[in-house]
């Protein structure tokens, strides 16, 4: 299997490639997934590919964020650039961007944030151009003991790194609570952050990292193109030896260098390990401390500012640099000088302490052995300009329909007066819905799981798909796409009835996209807004809240899944007229789980807004709304 290694400078593809890769992945200055990261100009995405191919290493390249239709000549243009150097693979997550680059020649794959995570999916890649899927963290071993094997193109799954709370490509939250948009690359984590949630306190969406090592046999069975490394962001030690420890654990080498390799690993960084979900559907949560500590060695009672090692789970040497905390408060940390006991060179109080080893003298080997980073240059730096973003058509003045987001029958009946079409969740009342729903002549669409590993969902007529295997499965149907594909640009496919746009547009840019689409468009105007969709089993239901007072609602759904909802309702009600004159088709209005009197009186007042209604259904939301990003639009990056 190729193991395929995080480059985020040049220093990190220097030490990927010392550690023994097959592969890198790595991202230019734009359109990267980690914005954050050090990445490579144009040059040096150049050089580093002519390196890279020096030592017999591949390097796909990150193209995967979500294109405005500003960007999208330029994203071509780059991509383009990038088969003109002779990379690899491309990255793609934006449908529109896979549209646009179709007749460009290099293999393109598609990137976690896809979310293809069922056989149905890879073969929509397959029929849609793409040579390679990256999974979804979410599924398990059995899962992709039933997906890979029969695949018709290549897969490619995580094995090490951070892990996201949410299913990749589904998280709104960064954007939503400060501008910064993780499908932009610009996550700015509220993951990690601390909640409280029925009277604890804790980073209760912050997941341990992922170590995969252990199924490395099982994933080679089943037929897995590629390990994949996450850690483009974090350092040059963390490229070489996570390489490292993959490399030989594919080749079966579980000696002493092995463990002494995996020991240093969990030294340059540590936030607790597990195997995510490959084992089953267990929390992938470490609720305890979200950053980086190092590797746990023990606890010890320190007495007179010493302290014994000789219980702890590895040996402390001279030079080592520990940290001492309790809790979550760190109390200081210092260089070891001498042991039995050790001596903690700053007034501490007695009592009892949690220690972690965050240096050991060997780690300076590593970077010895690394050196200094290889000057990476080329000599092509223009990007050919083309015409990518269509031209606008004839304008479009419409009378916005009514569609509903429902899930259960109380709420139906209440706004079945007032609805042109039903978004009903699929289950076992949804029969039961579409005859409600008849009797008043009012479409109902069966609103597809998120996650569907075995395609195991099936539907008659018209289909809301969230995900791109749905689209190949119910093919031949009706068929509108939920937010969830975060359709950015003018070029998201056009065969389907109608396109559910991204909440993260303004209204600018939605303004733009809708002149600029062939087909139907619908803009959410009301409800919370799904901010994190996981498969973490221990959320159950209730509400979360952070530091700041403001509180999420939450819920598991009968297949186990969690929902995160925002803190406050989308408000865009006032708008309706608006977006009908910028040409869209559809509102959207969500009152999933909310009470059959305030689904009632917002489709009372879609009917005929009202200031008294109004303020009555603001006091039923709790006296908060937000236009949310319509109005404020995302940071610029």
């Amino acid at each position: 299997m190729e193991i395929l290694s995080p480059a985020g400078n040049p220093e990190g593809l220097a030490a990927a490639i010392k550690g023994g890769c097959d592969a890198v992945y790595l991202a230019g200055k734009s359109f990267g997934a980690r914005a954050f990261a050090g990445n490579f100009s144009d040059r040096e995405l150049e050089g580093a590919i002519g390196y890279a191919h020096d030592h017999d290493v591949r390097v796909h390249v990150a193209v995967n964020t979500s294109i405005f239709n500003r960007e999208l000549d330029e994203a071509v243009a780059f991509v383009r650039f990038l088969r003109d150097i002779d990379a690899d693979a491309v990255l793609i997550q934006d449908l529109g961007l896979l549209r646009a680059v179709s007749g460009i020649d290099i293999p393109k794959h598609a990137s976690t944030q896809m979310q293809i995570h069922s056989l149905e999916g890879l073969r929509w890649c397959a029929e849609n151009g793409l040579d390679r899927a990256v999974l979804a963290r979410e599924l398990t071993l059995d899962e992709l003991s039933r997906i890979v094997p029969d695949s018709p193109i290549e897969t490619e799954v995580f094995v090490q790194g951070a892990l996201c709370y949410c299913m990749s490509g589904g998280c709104l939250m960064s954007s939503f609570m400060g501008g910064r948009s993780g499908n932009r690359g610009s996550c700015a984590q509220p993951c990690r952050k601390r909640y409280t949630k029925d009277g604890e306190t804790g980073f209760l969406l912050s997941c341990a990292d992922l170590f995969g090592a252990d199924h490395i046999g099982r994933l080679r069975d089943i037929g897995v193109t590629s390990l994949k490394i996450e850690g483009r962001m974090r350092s040059p030690a963390y490229a070489y030896l996570s390489t490292k420890v993959y490399s030989m654990a594919e080749a079966g080498e579980f000696g002493d260098e092995y463990e002494e390799t995996l020991g240093l690993l969990r030294t340059v960084f540590n936030r607790g390990t597990s195997s995510g979900y490959l084992d089953g559907v267990t929390s992938p949560v470490q609720p305890l401390f979200p950053d980086n500590r190092g590797f746990f060695v023990g606890r010890a009672r320190i007495r007179n500012q010493r302290f014994d090692t000789s219980k702890f789970v590895d040996p402390v040497g001279v030079k080592d640099g520990l940290s001492i905390f309790r809790g979550d408060t760190k109390v200081g940390g210092f260089k070891v000088v001498e042991t039995n006991p050790i001596l903690v060179p700053f007034k501490i109080p007695d009592g009892d302490y949690e220690i972690y080893r965050t240096y050991d003298p060997r780690i300076d080997e590593v970077k010895n052995l690394i050196g200094k980073a290889p000057k990476l240059t080329g000599t092509t730096s223009r990007h050919v300009p083309n015409d990518t973003v269509p031209p606008r058509h004839p304008h479009r003045d419409m009378v916005p329909e009514r569609s509903f987001y429902v899930n259960s029958l109380k709420v139906l009946d209440a706004v079945l007066p007032y609805a042109d079409r039903v978004y009903f969740e699929w289950g076992p009342r949804l029969d039961d819905a579409r005859r409600m729903c008849r009797t008043r002549d009012v479409e109902c669409v069966a609103l597809l799981p998120r996650f569907d590993s075995a395609d195991e969902c099936s539907a008659d007529g018209p289909v809301m798909a969230c995900n791109p295997s749905q689209l190949r499965r119910f093919k031949g149907q009706r068929i509108y796409t939920a937010p969830s594909f975060n359709a950015f640009n003018s070029l998201f496919p056009s065969d389907i009835y109608q396109a559910t746009l991204s909440v993260e547009l303004s209204r600018n840019e939605v303004s733009d996209l809708v002149a600029r689409y062939p087909g139907r468009t619908e803009v959410m105007a009301f409800g919370r807004t799904e901010l994190m969709y996981s498969r973490d089993p221990g959320m159950g239901s209730g509400s979360i809240t952070d530091e700041t007072g403001a509180s999420f609602p939450v819920y598991t759904d009968a297949r186990g899944f969690a929902h995160v909802l925002n803190s406050v309702d989308l408000f865009l009600l006032d708008n309706v007229e608006e977006l009908g004159r910028s040409g869209v088709a559809s509102v959207g209005i969500d009152v999933r789980k909310r009470p059959p009197m305030l689904a009632k009186a917002v489709g009372m007042y879609l009917t005929r807004p009202d200031p008294v209604l109004r303020e009555k259904i603001y006091e039923m939301c709790g006296s908060n709304f937000t236009q949310g990003l319509y109005k404020r639009g995302l940071r610029n990056e």
